[in-house]
């Protein structure tokens, strides 16, 4: 039996974690946004506004049902969008993926984990309080800041002109990640892309 074959049944929901607002649109801590928007784009979808305080995208990956999210409160409140949506399309256990920055992972590298701690994420932290941490994550490292930079300062800042030369590059691999765990599962997923 294949990885794919022994994933669990029923639709799959990948939520982005990032912050609203035209503000943040750029930042390190958007890049959940940034591969929620691409992996829209490839299944020819348009986020809506959904009443669990997210903007949302159903459609299709490698034949499998894909809620696609981007909650739309601030990063640390995530748990409540991502545990309403969770209800509401009946997500099974193992279906839940979040897609966010990662500070202890170097720019640009991507790793794909079930479960941990958070990591200091107030994403992370949000939806493991409501939802307890067995989740999957696709962490896309942005590496630590320089010098004596706070971290809260780092994550809200814009990409460097150095990391936008990489950006695209990078937004891609980690939209071809989610798409490769959803359908091939996990370890495939991880022999892959955690490099």
């Amino acid at each position: 039996m294949s990885a794919a074959e022994s994933a669990p049944e029923g639709p799959w929901l990948v939520a982005g974690l990032g912050n609203p607002g035209p503000e943040y649109a750029g930042n390190r801590h958007n890049i959940g946004f940034m591969v929620a928007d691409l992996l829209a784009e490839r299944i020819g979808g348009r986020f809506k506004t959904h009443k669990s305080r997210s903007q949302v995208v159903e459609g299709r990956v490698g034949g499998r049902r894909v809620v696609l999210a981007k909650p739309m409160t601030y990063m640390n409140l995530s748990g409540g969008p991502v545990t309403a949506l969770r209800d509401f399309y009946k997500i099974p256990p193992g279906n839940l993926v979040a897609v966010h920055d990662e500070l202890d992972i170097d720019y640009a590298t991507l790793r794909l984990k079930k479960g941990g701690g958070d990591n200091g994420h107030n994403g992370l932290k949000s939806i493991t309080k409501s939802l307890g941490p067995d989740y999957l994550r696709v962490r896309c490292g942005i590496g630590r800041p320089p010098g004596r930079m706070q971290v809260a300062d780092f994550v809200l800042k814009d990409f460097s002109s150095a990391e936008r030369k990489e950006l695209e590059w990078f937004v891609d691999r980690a939209a071809d990640a989610v798409e490769t765990l959803i359908c091939d599962g996990l370890e495939r997923a991880q022999g892959t892309y955690n490099g």
